[in-house]
Parts: structure tokens; C-alpha cells; sequence
């Protein structure tokens, strides 16, 4: 029972076989509510949590809070990798346009095509909606590049403007630290400095 709960933490990213048994040893010795209340919240999170049917978020509903709000711009769409993008975007408060999840990118290696990231579904959704804008916030991998290319290619048929999010260095980030692809990305994604 102990080497099956050793192997079930290892599915998690991250975790090797001595962090997953100083989980559950720690579970086991110290800490069996917290156990019990783990596996509860698995359980019910396995069992009820599902992918939106408009943007492919994990949602406990039909349509994630995002898709069901009305005051979101309809005309931005913003395309991420994962639902934690989505997170990661909404902390920063600087985006009210709506979503389309990948769950991956493309890798033709790994056996993941267009289909597998519901590149279909994001052309039915720009075919029928009001999508004047595609934000393609793909990770800055060679993978999220060739993903964004490939979103933009598709994308072109339809009268929509196609912008990146912008790589670089980060505030309060020094050059001298930087690494040569963010230099790069940088140099190459400058914009006009305005002055007040």
C-alpha cells in the first residue's frame, strides 16, 4: 500500500521517488486528516472539474466564469498553453478579452498535432464570432513559437489582426543578466518610447 501511494504522488511534475515518500510518511505519521482531506479534494476535484466548452479552461460549470461574463470584450482572444496562463494573465488585471486554452503545443514528436490542441475549435470559433483581435501569448519555447507561427498562418483567412505578447527583459531586470534569445526578443519587439 505504501510503495502504490509512493507511485501515485510520482504522477505529479517534479516529484521523484524520495519526495514522494517523504510525503507519505509525513501523511501517514503526522498528518492523516490533512491525508484524508487530500484525497477527498482529489476525488471531488477528478470527478467534477471539467473543460469550459467555449475556451477549454478547467471549469466546475458548462461555461468557466470568464466565457459566462458578458462584460468581457468579445472582439480579444487571447490564446495561452495552459489554464495556469490564464492565472498568470488575470492577476495582472491588464486583460478583459476572453480565452482559448491549448493544453500543450504543437510537437509532432510527441505525437501532438493541430487536433490535439483544438485548433479546429479555435477556427469554428473565428468563423462564427466577433474576433477582431488574436492575442497569441504562446510560451517564448521554440514549441510556443511554432505554435504561435502556426495559429497566425490559420488565423490570416479571416479579417483579424494578429499581435504577439511582447518577451523581453523584465522590470526592474538587468541586460547584463539577460540571457542572448531575450536580448533579442527585446531588441526585436522595441517600440516607439513616448515621453509626457
Amino acid at each position: 500500500m505504501i510503495e502504490a501511494l509512493n507511485k501515485a504522488f510520482c504522477v505529479l511534475p517534479g516529484v521523484g521517488g524520495k519526495s514522494a515518500q517523504r510525503f507519505v510518511y509525513h501523511l501517514l505519521e503526522k498528518n492523516r486528516e490533512g491525508g484524508l482531506e487530500l484525497a477527498k479534494a482529489l476525488i471531488n476535484a477528478m470527478e467534477n472539474i471539467k473543460n469550459c466548452a467555449s475556451c477549454r479552461t478547467l471549469s466546475e460549470k458548462k461555461l468557466c466564469d470568464i466565457c459566462a461574463n458578458h462584460k468581457r470584450d468579445q472582439a480579444q482572444l487571447c490564446v495561452v498553453e495552459t489554464p495556469a496562463d490564464i492565472y498568470a494573465i488575470e492577476k495582472s488585471g491588464a486583460y478583459q478579452g476572453k480565452y482559448f486554452v491549448l493544453s500543450g503545443y504543437l510537437s509532432p514528436i510527441d505525437g501532438v498535432g493541430a487536433a490535439e490542441l483544438g485548433l479546429d475549435e479555435l477556427q469554428q470559433k473565428l468563423n462564427q464570432q466577433q474576433v477582431k483581435e488574436i492575442i497569441l501569448a504562446t510560451n517564448a519555447t521554440i514549441e510556443g513559437e511554432v505554435t504561435a507561427h502556426y495559429i497566425s498562418n490559420m488565423a490570416q483567412q479571416f479579417d483579424i489582426q494578429i499581435t504577439r505578447i511582447a518577451h523581453g527583459i523584465p522590470i526592474g531586470g538587468e541586460l547584463e543578466y539577460a540571457d542572448i534569445n531575450t536580448i533579442a526578443h527585446a531588441l526585436s519587439g522595441r517600440k516607439k518610447y513616448l515621453s509626457d
